[in-house]
């Protein structure tokens, strides 16, 4: 599927990186069809908005940043987007660039999962206060590397 991005490049997706966000995104429940694609900054990827061009979500998968990070979604939740095992789960981060400069961040409470089997996404709220809509990318990074 061809689409345009938030910077008007046309890029053609494959059918298979197209996602359904039934209930759509926080703030953005209008916009159900999201295509997934590489961004230019390994690992992380861009979520486009193929209903408004101007909107898409740079996301990351958060156990890159934090191996011992949990998700603990309850199964109507899940059910939402038709899971029915644990392997059939992908769960990413979206991810916040302040154009004041100040730390880069990802939403670790407001995870997004995505089946991967019918390409469905919802976005979960934990409720564990261990996780944050403002982590630190960096300063995660760095105490892993430390230890």
């Amino acid at each position: 599927m061809e689409i345009i991005t938030k910077d008007n490049k046309k890029i053609d997706v494959p059918e298979e990186r197209i996602l359904t966000v039934p209930e759509g995104l926080l703030g953005f429940e209008e916009y159900t069809k999201y295509a997934l694609y590489e961004s230019e900054f390994e690992p992380f990827l861009w979520l486009q908005s193929i209903e408004n061009q101007k909107l898409a979500f740079l996301i990351i998968d958060p156990f890159l940043i934090c191996s011992d990070y949990e998700t603990d979604i309850d199964d109507e939740t899940l059910a939402k987007i038709e899971i029915s095992k644990p392997e059939e789960i992908i769960i990413m981060t979206i991810v916040t660039i302040p154009i004041d400069g100040s730390p880069i961040t990802a939403n670790f409470q407001g995870p997004l999962v995505i089946n991967k089997n019918n390409k469905k996404c919802i976005q979960a709220i934990l409720t564990d206060n261990r996780w944050s809509t403002k982590v630190r990318i960096v300063d995660v990074l760095n105490q892993k590397g430390g230890q």
